[in-house]
Order: structure tokens, then C-alpha cells, then sequence
């Protein structure tokens, strides 16, 4: 069955002062109907750049897509006009960012702000608009719906405006929802709640969805596929299951073991060591060889493919790293770095 999103190939550029940023350097990567892909990766990693590229969102100057292709249902997002794109946004992609005040015009009401999208995208009169609203609020845990419609954003609180901003992002019961961190500015108890939304409206909606954090614990019972970005690009893709059980590239493991974790003394965390590389001086070989523990002189020399790593039956493992899998580090402990 073909992909409800692929992205083949895709590069992002931003041009400043002291030079052209490589902030997406070649990402590819597909998401099924029905799938929860599960985008990770440190703050710098490319992962919204990724997000806001396929939607036609990057301000230009002083950022543009420089290539790559991005099918959504047959359709190259990349090359349609606006005013298509506008279209699909909203209709059938939905889009949730980290914090809901940029998806929340304070100035005007929750309800001229839900009932906005309805209107273009389905066609409604107002007052269907308004009833339909009012269902949204209630099935994203806002009671009170008709009088909550002429509130503004500044009276919900945090977890409120989240659920707010997922009322508006699904209202038109899209294909694909793509979601940018949603969870970050909020408390435990409320991301776990928002999660179970969206899992919840996933299901009744059976629509897709693209989880973009830097929380690879929160992927672990959210996430049927799990892409691992670094320096703007895919380092590593794998079922969510065989990622965690047996990572294929050392930042994958290295994220894995800064992990809190019950069986290992809370002095025991063991953080990466070093820092990303600068995205305007890109290094020629691969981009992680500066900080991996494992580095040979190969990896510093020429960029690793994303290649197939392992050979389980219906498991489709890919990473680019140079090294075999027996002399990857222990999941769990830190491997001297090696000559």
C-alpha cells in the first residue's frame, strides 16, 4: 500500500550573516494511513525545520526548501502554490504546535478561532460552524462548550489552550496529524492526558499521525515507528519495539542511556558527551563522529548511507553508521572511545 506522506530527499537552507545553515540536509522518510511515525531528536536536530518545510511554513528569506520531494496522497507539497496548500492545511493535515499561544490569536475568541477553519474548509453557515464547535470542545475535555466560545485564549489554562489547540486542528477530521512537540510546556499529569487524546482521536478518526519530540520515553508507548534525526538528517528508522531493543547507531544508543532509568542509581545517568556539529561548517564525513565513542577514521571521511542493519523477518532496521553491528556500544554502558 502506498504512503500517506513521503519524503524523499528533503533540504532546507537558511542564509545568515556568517552563512548558509544546513538545517535539513537530505531526511527521507514515510508515514503509513492509520500510523503513529515518531520523529526524535535533541534541540538543533532539524525536526520542526522538517515539519514546517512539508507545509510551505518556512519564512523566506531567510529560509527555503532547496529540494526533495514530499508526496502527500499522490500530491508534491513542495511544489504547489499557496493557495493549494492552504487548502490541505487545516483539511486534511492537521498541525499542533509546542505552544498553543502561537496557534491562539489572544485578540480574538476561542470560538472565531474554531469555527474559522470549519467555515473555509467545509463550507458551513455559522451557526452549523458554532454547533460543531461546541462538539469539538466537549470531545477534547472542554466542558460548557457555547459559553466557552466567546472566551479568549488568556482565560484557559496551559493544558486548556493544548486541548484548544487540538479542537482546531481536528475539527475538519483530517488524514494526517502532524504534531510538534504538544507536550513540552506542560505538567506530567497533563501530558499524559493529552497524549491519551490524541491516541484516542487517533482511533475514532483513524487518521495518521506525525509525533515530532525529543522525548524518546514518551515515544516508548506512543509511537509504531520511531525516526531518529541528528544535524538534519535520519540516523536511524526502526519499529518502535526494535529501536528500543536493539538501537543500530551510537546516538540512538546514547540517547537510550541518558534515560533515567529504575535499575541504575540516579548518579549513574550517562549524558553524550560534546556538542552538534555547526550546521554552516558541515563536516564531510559523518556528522556524529566528533562525539561517538566507537569513531574509526572512515567515519570522519566519508558520510554513512541509511542501510538496512540486521535481518529479522519483517523488521525493516536502517542506520548510517559505518560500523557493524557487533561493535556498536552496549545498550546501557558507555564504550571507551575507541582509537
Amino acid at each position: 500500500m502506498a504512503p500517506l506522506l513521503s519524503v524523499r530527499d528533503l533540504k532546507t537552507q537558511f542564509s545568515t550573516p556568517e552563512g548558509t545553515v544546513q538545517a535539513v540536509n537530505g531526511v527521507s522518510f514515510e508515514v503509513a494511513a492509520g500510523e503513529t511515525l515518531g520523529i526524535v531528536g535533541e534541540s538543533g536536530s532539524g525536526k520542526s525545520v522538517t515539519m514546517l518545510s512539508i507545509l510551505g511554513l518556512i519564512a523566506s528569506p531567510p529560509g527555503r526548501v532547496t529540494g526533495g520531494t514530499a508526496n502527500f496522497d499522490g500530491v508534491d507539497l513542495l511544489r504547489l502554490p499557496e493557495r493549494s496548500l492552504r487548502d490541505i492545511r487545516g483539511r486534511r493535515i492537521g498541525l499542533v504546535f509546542q505552544d498553543p499561544m502561537t496557534a491562539l490569536n489572544p485578540v480574538l475568541t476561542v470560538g472565531r478561532q474554531l469555527t474559522e477553519g470549519l467555515r473555509r474548509h467545509l463550507k458551513l453557515d455559522r451557526d452549523a460552524a458554532q454547533q460543531r464547535a461546541i462538539a469539538w470542545l466537549d470531545r477534547v475535555g472542554i466542558p460548557s462548550g457555547a459559553e466557552r466560545l466567546n472566551q479568549y485564549p488568556h482565560q484557559f489554562s496551559g493544558g486548556m489552550r493544548q486541548r484548544l489547540a487540538i479542537a482546531m486542528a481536528l475539527a475538519c477530521e483530517p488524514d494526517l496529524l502532524i504534531a510538534d512537540e504538544p507536550t513540552t510546556a506542560l505538567d506530567v499529569t497533563v501530558q499524559a492526558q493529552i497524549v491519551e487524546l490524541v491516541q484516542e482521536l487517533q482511533r475514532d478518526l483513524g487518521m495518521a499521525t506525525l509525533w515530532i519530540t525529543h522525548d524518546l520515553a514518551l515515544l516508548a508507548g506512543l509511537a509504531d515507528r520511531v525516526v531518529v534525526m541528528y544535524a538534519g538528517q535520519v540516523v536511524e528508522v526502526a519499529q518502535r519495539d526494535e529501536l528500543y531493543r536493539a538501537p543500530r547507531h551510537p546516538y540512538t544508543i546514547g540517547l537510550l542511556n541518558s534515560l533515567p532509568r529504575l535499575d541504575r542509581p540516579r548518579d549513574r545517568l550517562i549524558a553524550i558527551p560534546g556538542f552538534p556539529p555547526d550546521l554552516i561548517d558541515y563536516p564531510q564525513g559523518c556528522p556524529f563522529a566528533a562525539r561517538c565513542p566507537v569513531v574509526r577514521d572512515r567515519c570522519h571521511q566519508e558520510r554513512p548511507p541509511l542501510e538496512t542493519k540486521g535481518d529479522r523477518p519483517g523488521h525493516i532496521h536502517q542506520a548510517a553508521c559505518w560500523l557493524p553491528i557487533e561493535a556498536l556500544p552496549t545498550l546501557g554502558e558507555p564504550r571507551d572511545r575507541a582509537a
